[in-house]
């Protein structure tokens, strides 16, 4: 065997052995959102609208926004919103979409995670969550991270696929720990300075290319003490 022989045997035993790099959760959502189409469709998740219609329009963050549904939805509606994502691949999706809605002026972007961020609107008067599924430490701290950019007074929304969602509801990721529980979120919620308004489960409807899909969803609802 040759020296070169040798070597590529190694590098191919190593590969068996080690596997394929690790993709990044940056690398996994670039490669989901490289799409002409909108994975998560353009149409604003129905918890968001319902818990953030009854406000007065000003500044806010949307944590782990992706294409920018949310994002352009508020901004439609009179708010100043950042995007706040991981992925850039999904920030440009949803500069493009702010463009063709017309509301650039009021959408910003900023690649970041949501551990520690630092927005731009920050004291901001709304902060919303929508399908950030990461495991419980992560979660807790970018909750943590958002809650202190946020006015006292100001509202934090919140949109997850529940625990309760394995096995029963539709889409969403198959590792429990990644799945808050009323339970999790109101623990999360006591370290926070936040009044609870609403933790709860929801018969959700997963917004999908093909149209809603029944979901058991977590929402949260809470004020900044």
């Amino acid at each position: 065997m040759t020296e070169s022989s040798g070597t590529n045997l190694f590098k191919r035993i190593l590969r068996r052995i080690v596997g394929k790099p690790a993709v990044t959760p940056s690398a996994y959502w670039n490669a989901k959102y490289e799409t002409e189409a909108f994975i998560y469709t353009k149409t604003a998740n129905r918890f968001i609208v319902e818990f953030c219609e009854p406000l007065t329009p000003g500044a806010a963050i949307d944590l782990a926004g992706g294409e920018g549904r949310n994002t352009v939805w508020l901004a439609e509606h009179g708010w100043n919103v950042e995007n706040v994502d991981i992925s850039p691949v999904g920030l440009q999706k949803c500069t493009q979409f702010a463009a063709e809605r017309g509301v650039t002026e009021r959408v910003r972007v900023l690649c970041a995670s949501g551990a520690d961020f630092k927005s731009n609107l920050a004291p901001a008067d709304l902060g919303i969550v929508p399908y950030l599924q990461v495991d419980y430490a992560l979660l807790a701290q970018s909750l943590k991270n958002l809650v202190s950019q946020l006015k006292p007074g100001g509202t934090l929304v919140g949109v997850w696929h529940a625990r309760e969602n394995l096995g029963v509801g539709f889409g969403g990721p198959q590792d429990p720990a990644v799945l808050p529980s009323v339970e999790s979120m109101t623990q999360i919620c006591a370290a926070l300075p936040l009044q609870v308004e609403v933790c709860e489960l929801r018969d959700g409807q997963v917004q999908t290319k093909d149209g809603l899909k029944p979901s058991i969803t977590l929402v949260l609802k809470a004020t900044v003490r």
